[in-house]
């Protein structure tokens, strides 16, 4: 029987390992430079996301982590899931749709107006199973990101 429970501060290297067990699954390994003292710094002190772990009995199996996002045309918070990994082992004993379903309550016990995430075009899987939980993919909307030094340019007012 699968439980849930928040991450505390004495996690930062479990979920340092979730993230690149996520990483190595996505092909994305060498984009991590997260360390136990960043997630504590940003996680706990700074407190700018949370995790949720699945667990079987003790056992940590999957994670999420997520934060509010806004929405201004709803005019109401919403929950923007970071990540989700299920170690796989795990995969297909409903551990992935525990946590989607965990998260889905908090938003509602918040009042939030609604859970969103991205996923990798070429993860099918997992493009399949939120498709089979009733999410609708947002095909007229592109992701930008500014990072490294484009961000330190613009900050600085370079183009």
């Amino acid at each position: 029987m699968l439980n849930y429970r928040y991450a505390s501060e004495e996690d930062c290297a479990l979920i340092l390992r979730f993230i690149k067990e996520l990483a190595a699954y996505e092909k994305l390994s060498e984009q991590v430079v997260a360390t136990e003292e960043l997630l504590r710094e940003w996680i706990f002190e700074k407190k700018k996301a949370k995790v949720l772990f699945a667990c079987d009995g003790d056992e940590p199996v999957g994670f999420t982590l997520f934060f509010h996002n806004f929405s201004t045309f709803l005019g109401r918070a919403g929950i923007y899931l970071e990540d989700l990994f299920v170690r796989p082992e795990y995969r297909n004993r409903g551990c992935g749709k525990g946590l989607l379903r965990k998260l889905a309550q908090i938003a509602v016990e918040r009042g939030c107006g609604r859970l969103e995430w991205s996923c990798l075009d070429w993860n099918r899987p997992s493009i399949d199973f939120y498709l089979s939980m009733g999410a609708v993919p947002m095909d007229d909307w592109t992701t930008f990101r500014l990072t490294g030094e484009t961000l330190q340019g613009m900050a600085a007012g370079r183009p």
